[in-house]
């Protein structure tokens, strides 16, 4: 009898970078969460579609302590993928996994401080708008509480648009775009071409298996009526 080995092909590892937000806490901790629902009140939709780290080590909180910390954080809907700053070893069952070795990429800037960005070519005009000559690449996070902000060319899938007022895109939105931050319900977005990663105006928000498929690709307006979020065609 003849053996035939079959040749299975090696396993491949490839390297991905996502762009993640940190949480580090400080005590007193009840006064930290405070800050942080007085944050979703104002923008509900800031921690969605993000990943998220959490860092204790300015903190050093207890195991029990660390387990309600985390506990505190899933119900507000902010689920944490890793935990910086709590030691080489496990966390226990049920937790985030440790993380270390990360690289700082700068502040995110709150929706209250002013416009935050990766670079990009952008010019605030006199009427409390915000706009970006340059297309939006994948990990840069575009935050204008004060108005209005325009894309002149396309926003990238990862990438995110938060503004206080409306949204414009000349291109296409295959990422995030939060209108209406600022407590504004007659925001609305307005794109060429429609891909979006999620969708949200004045806190209520639509993700990409919401949306109606028939407007994809399409040149498209959001808005608010009422309780409920619209979409329709532009051409």
């Amino acid at each position: 009898m003849t053996s035939q080995t079959q040749t299975r092909p090696p396993i491949r590892f490839r390297g991905r970078s996502f762009l993640a937000v940190v949480l580090a806490p400080e005590a007193p901790i009840e006064d930290w969460l405070a800050d942080l629902d007085a944050l979703a009140k104002r923008s509900p939709a800031f921690f969605a579609g993000r990943a998220v780290i959490l860092d204790v080590t300015t903190l050093a909180p207890s195991p029990d302590a660390l387990k309600e910390l985390v506990a505190a954080l899933n119900q507000r809907d902010i689920p944490i993928m890793g935990i910086e700053g709590a030691g080489g070893g496990s966390l226990g069952p049920g937790m985030p996994p440790p993380l270390n070795g990360g690289r700082p990429s700068g502040e995110v800037a709150m929706p209250e401080d002013g416009p935050a960005a990766a670079p990009a070519a952008e010019k605030a005009t006199g009427a409390k708008s915000l706009m970006l000559e340059s297309p939006v690449r994948s990990g840069q996070a575009i935050l204008f509480p004060e108005g209005d902000v325009t894309v002149m060319g396309s926003v990238a899938s990862g990438a995110e648009i938060i503004a206080g007022g409306s949204i414009h895109i000349y291109g296409a939105l295959r990422g995030r775009a939060i209108a209406g931050a600022a407590g504004t319900p007659g925001a609305r977005i307005f794109c060429r071409r429609f891909e979006p990663e999620l969708l949200a105006i004045d806190g209520l928000y639509r993700i990409a298996d919401d949306i109606d498929p028939s407007l994809r690709g399409r040149a498209v307006q959001v808005w608010l009526d009422g309780d409920a979020m619209r979409t329709a065609a532009l051409d």
